[in-house]
């Protein structure tokens, strides 16, 4: 489902279901030693996506390490992203001579609880998605899943943390979303990086949102 949001060049893997058939290595036992239950099923499962993802690439398994605020940290020439919620799990790859950044996010197809939407939205995310159709997928869990894709995209490039209310984000009726930093970024491609486009889409009960940062 994920890679029909993608580009040519992105490897994408994803589960409906849990892998624990791939081994974790050591470090990343160390990493879930305490975790619950649920946590250890899906950075296993995720894990095992990423690894089946990185195999297309041609790189052997290694360790994904959560790095700094929990980014995953990939094998060098590499970029990628990883989500998991219930009944989905996925991973993207790609070389980072070809793209910059990857953001993923998958949730389900239903409101966001009380109170969410007043602390992720601006004014303008609200008015966007006033204008949207009736009858659609939860378009308030479409605009909280596209700010989360925003900031996997934006922490690797950036290495700063990005609050919901610093990027306005218009999710449009087409399957597209548009976000606008708000705050100093890096430049990229000698611009400064305040613009990402994506893709949502709604499909089995889920709503998934990605973005791909042209190298």
């Amino acid at each position: 489902m994920i890679e029909e949001l993608l580009p040519p060049g992105v490897v994408s893997v994803h589960t409906f279901g849990d892998r624990l058939e791939t081994p974790l290595f050591p470090e990343e036992e160390a990493v879930i030693a305490r975790a619950v239950a649920k946590r250890r099923v899906e950075f296993t499962t995720v894990r095992a996506c990423a690894r089946e993802a990185l195999a297309k690439l041609g790189y052997p398994p290694a360790p994904l390490l959560p790095g700094e605020r929990g980014a995953p940290g990939w094998p060098d020439g590499v970029v990628g992203s990883m989500t998991h919620c219930a009944g989905y799990r996925a991973a993207t790859v790609a070389r980072s001579g070809e793209v910059a950044a990857l953001g993923i996010d998958a949730e389900p197809d239903a409101p966001v609880p009380e109170g969410v939407l007043e602390a992720i939205a601006r004014p303008e995310d609200l008015a966007a998605m006033a204008a949207l159709p009736t009858g659609g997928p939860a378009w308030d869990r479409v605009l909280f899943s596209a700010k989360e894709s925003v900031y996997k995209a934006w922490f690797p490039l950036a290495r700063r943390f990005l609050d919901f209310q610093e990027a306005s984000v218009a999710i449009l009726a087409d399957g597209t979303f548009e976000a606008r930093i708000l705050v100093p970024g890096p430049e990229l491609l000698g611009r400064p990086l305040t613009r990402f486009s994506g893709r949502w889409m709604a499909k089995d009960g889920l709503v998934l949102t990605a973005i791909a940062v042209e190298g």
